[in-house]
């Protein structure tokens, strides 16, 4: 019963770091455009 006490807290943070980096990945434009990230290493510069 006592590692509840860790285990909750530890999981309820680890939520909030992985909706940070969701949020973080939406608003820095990572999602932008999926198909030209795909072609772009087939195109040579």
């Amino acid at each position: 019963m006592e590692i509840l006490f860790l285990l909750i807290p530890l999981s309820v943070v680890l939520v909030l770091f992985i909706l940070g980096g969701l949020w973080w990945a939406i608003h820095s434009g990572q999602f932008d455009s999926l198909d030209a990230e795909g072609e772009r290493i087939l195109h040579e510069d």
